[in-house]
């Protein structure tokens, strides 16, 4: 087997082997990465490629998610090995037919619509208007509910400054002997709050994903009237649209999921710079403390605020993403001119969709 085909059955053996609560869809981006880079990088070994820092994100994933299943892995790497081939082949030669294949089907595509160009244009473009009514109300939406969500969590954390001021007044072994406790609940109250952002936030991202569904169909059906002889190409064309927008909401979950966890890295470490005072001696404990308790409320403010306006504009960016996604759209259907990557999103579709159907059959007996 080749260097690059033998690195992705390692990887591909740690996600079969011991699949478990695995995400197809996440599994699949990971792999995406690197096929990219197994592609743009043929001189590594596959030792190299193996410990290359995107297999260590992989490894990170799927250790998060997995259980061992050891006695399953000898017939697992006799299946993984064609199914890897196959994928590996998949990237390196049907990219440039693909390339071909959608350049001549959008050409054919022009002059097909061409006696219908204007009608074609402005149902593009009213589907365009309709996409920005409709995702105006869930943009506005998501901007209230991180709103919400950053403000119940600042009077949820709030307390905790006004407390740590209220213990300095008693003595300093007092004091030390509640720190710890009191660290750690300031600590649980953020994980709490945290995920409790991300739970509001999530069916926000849900809703915007199904309006990108709803807007795709009804492009579909506007367009299906002057597409009777091209049905194949203006298919593939929409196919590639629903790709780009279903990526984009999926990138729009993501910032959020990173927005939440970046508020719990910038929000932790004020618990655990409280553990660690507690830890010296009790005379300079108020020495140690004093400046905390002036700062606390002060970075709880900032790192919420940083969070507010880091998360709040995602909804109108994903919502103007959609909006460039159909333009570029009808500027092909215009021109008659492939993007660039076309071809590479319909190849990624086929390997995710690859990714789901192995995963789904390569789950271990049951005991």
């Amino acid at each position: 087997m080749a260097p690059k085909a033998a690195a992705l059955v390692l990887v591909l053996l740690a996600i079969s082997g011991s699949r478990a609560d695995v995400n197809p869809d996440e599994v699949a981006s990971v792999i995406w990465k690197y096929f990219t880079e197994l592609g743009s990088n043929a001189k590594d070994t596959a030792e190299q490629l193996h410990q290359s820092e995107l297999s260590k994100q992989l490894n990170t994933l799927l250790k998060s998610n997995l259980q061992s299943v050891s006695a399953y892995a000898e017939d697992l790497q006799q299946r993984l090995e064609p199914f890897a081939m196959e994928l590996q082949a998949k990237l390196a030669q049907d990219s440039q037919r693909l390339k071909e294949q959608i350049q001549r089907e959008l050409q054919e595509l022009q002059a097909k619509l061409a006696p219908y160009a204007d009608q074609v244009h402005q149902q593009i473009g009213t589907n365009i208007r309709q996409l920005q009514a409709r995702m105006g109300p869930y943009a506005e939406e998501l901007r209230s509910q991180v709103d919400r969500s950053a403000g119940e969590l600042r009077q949820a954390l709030e307390p905790y400054a006004a407390e740590l001021r209220e213990r300095l007044q008693d003595n300093a072994e007092s004091v030390q002997a509640a720190l710890s406790p009191y660290a750690e609940r300031l600590q649980r109250q953020i994980d709490g709050g945290v995920e409790g952002v991300k739970q509001r936030l999530s069916p926000v991202a849900d809703e915007l994903k199904a309006q990108v569904e709803q807007s795709v169909a009804e492009l579909r059906r506007g367009l299906s009237p002057y597409a009777q002889e091209v049905r194949d190409g203006l298919e593939r064309q929409l196919q590639s649209l629903s790709a780009q927008m279903e990526r984009a909401a999926e990138e729009l979950r993501a910032r959020l999921a990173a927005s939440s966890e970046e508020l719990r890295a910038q929000l932790s470490p004020l618990a655990r710079e409280l553990r660690e005072a507690a830890s010296g001696d009790a005379e300079s404990l108020r020495q140690r403390l004093q400046p905390l308790a002036q700062q606390l409320e002060q970075r709880l403010g900032q790192s919420l605020e940083t969070f507010r306006q880091q998360a709040a504009p995602f909804g109108e960016t994903f919502g103007q993403q959609l909006v460039q996604r159909l333009e570029e759209m009808r500027s092909k259907l215009d021109s008659g001119a492939a993007g660039v990557e076309d071809h590479l999103e319909l190849l990624e579709k086929e390997v995710r969709d690859k990714v789901a159907a192995f995963l789904s059959t390569a789950a271990p007996p049951q005991n």
